[in-house]
């Protein structure tokens, strides 16, 4: 989409754009004009908004000097700059992170109450069911954006992302494309971090969807009760008119909901519930799957995906999608990049690369690996922990690991800023001394996965683990390329 088309914003009045928010204000409200907004200093241009956050890392308000040089005419803050600039408008608001979704929203003309949107949160299968409804919609040749972790689309063009959910101005922004080239529905990834933040503050919901709940980004929440809550707050928010979808599966999946206004819909693999599904048969290339009383094959692994399917064909049929064309469309969708790719080898051993980087999704995945081998191939594992991230849950990883490997090798993530040994000696800590026997552990992420796979005989499984779709290794503040099925086409380039 070419940039001179004025779908990214609409000039507005600053006291329309403050309507009914409590606030203190310096300076011109009743006439002045906004033509932009940013939480980025760098992005200011004439006539912006600037929203001062006091973030994790850093602190917008030191900022506010820079942002009014680039051309901020108005700044909302929590507290005044010791020096205020003559012709731009301060205001003083409560809580500026609470506040700038509103204001992004209002901005780029309230985009997502013109879309369909449908958000998904949970601790695994976030990626898979937004990017699956996404795909199936477009199949089914509707207009539809994506806003996920590995990439974000405005029907077929590809935005490259940073987070699970963008911040308030990149959202609203790209829901304003989305809007201007024709997208009947938009299907997103809602982080935990998102809904603290209030990066989602002021979107309209047409429906949420609740994958499952397990152990995760405990460095930020600190408690899993925190974590839950973060969760809970999304289904929360939802309105009488939209439809919350959850996982009646997972101990969670009620807790969810059970504040929400919307409609809820429960579906399961388990017992009853409004959508159900049964696994007919399963093997490395997907499974035969009996939904709604209807046989259909997918190109899926596994019990998590046959949930995450399940959540896709519920959400589908809730946004009014005909149901046997809803089933076809299942039948013809691919895995996400990253989530259980399989790569078979020369050898006649098979690699699969798969995301897992919890406890939870590593059990999940290996579960399924074992259901398909059926005890006529051994397991090796690759996997690490990242740096700077909860730290609590590598020596469970690394024990989840084994205990479901032949052998497991423990290796470099992204280490951040920690030292790649330093992670690896913290997920030793979860192992037995015999289960230290069938582990080895090489930092070198490229010569882990080579030493598997020298490893492996014909039959066998070799899993890398946690890195899935990401192409690089973040080592000390840098990104440098790395990629795990990249190393596996060129381990297997030798085998040849």
């Amino acid at each position: 989409m070419t940039e001179h088309i004025h779908y990214i914003y609409q000039t507005m009045k600053l006291k329309e754009l403050l309507e009914n928010l409590k606030y203190q204000a310096v300076g011109d409200v009743d006439t002045a004009d906004v033509t932009d907004i940013c939480i980025d200093s760098r992005r200011a241009v004439r006539g912006a908004m600037f929203v001062a956050i006091r973030g994790t890392v850093t602190d917008g308000h030191l900022y506010i000097g820079k942002a009014v040089e680039g051309g901020a005419t108005s700044v909302v803050c929590q507290e005044l700059p010791a020096e205020t600039r003559q012709g731009v408008t301060y205001i003083v608001v409560e809580d500026t992170e609470a506040v700038v979704g509103i204001l992004a929203t209002r901005l780029f003309g309230d985009p997502s109450s013109k879309l369909r949107l449908v958000g998904v949160t949970g601790t695994n299968g976030k990626t898979t069911t937004a990017t699956v409804l996404y795909e199936m919609f477009r199949y089914m040749g509707h207009k539809a954006g994506l806003i996920s972790t590995v990439c974000n689309y405005v029907d077929g063009e590809a935005i490259p992302t940073d987070h699970t959910t963008p911040d308030p101005v990149t959202l609203n922004r790209l829901l304003a494309r989305m809007v201007e080239a024709g997208c009947e529905y938009a299907f997103m990834e809602v982080s935990s971090h998102s809904v603290v933040q209030h990066r989602i503050a002021g979107l309209h919901f047409a429906g949420g969807i609740f994958t499952n709940l397990t152990r995760d980004h405990l460095d930020y929440h600190k408690t899993f009760d925190n974590y839950l809550k973060a969760k809970q707050r999304f289904f929360d928010g939802l309105s009488h008119d939209a439809f919350a979808l959850t996982n009646d599966d997972d101990r969670n999946g009620r807790v969810m909901v059970q504040n929400t206004k919307a409609h809820v819909y429960t579906y399961s693999r388990q017992g009853d519930a409004d959508f159900r599904a049964v696994v007919m048969e399963s093997h490395f290339e997907g499974m035969m799957l009996m939904i709604d009383g209807q046989e259909v094959a997918v190109r899926f692994v596994g019990s998590f995906n046959v949930s995450n399917l399940l959540a896709v064909y519920g959400a589908a049929v809730l946004l009014g999608a005909d149901r046997h064309a809803a089933l076809v469309a299942l039948s013809v969708m691919r895995p996400v990049s990253g989530r259980f790719e399989t790569m078979l080898s020369p050898r006649g051993y098979t690699a699969i690369v798969d995301y897992a980087h919890t406890p939870d999704a590593l059990v999940n995945v290996l579960e399924t690996i074992h259901d398909v081998l059926d005890g006529r191939g051994e397991v090796i594992t690759v996997v690490g922990a990242g740096g700077n991230r909860d730290h609590g849950k590598r020596p469970m990883m690394a024990h989840e690991a084994v205990r479901l490997s032949d052998r497991l090798v423990l290796t470099s993530d992204n280490p951040r800023f920690e030292e790649p040994q330093a992670i690896i000696d913290d997920m030793m800590t979860g192992l037995t001394e015999d289960e230290k026997k069938r582990t080895v552990a090489i930092t070198d992420r490229r010569e882990a996965i080579a030493y598997a796979c020298r490893e492996a005989k014909r039959g066998d499984v070799v899993l890398v683990a946690g890195k899935g779709h990401e192409n690089y290794q973040e080592v000390k503040g840098v990104k440098h390329h790395f990629d795990d099925k990249e190393v596996l086409t060129d381990i297997f380039k030798t085998e040849n």
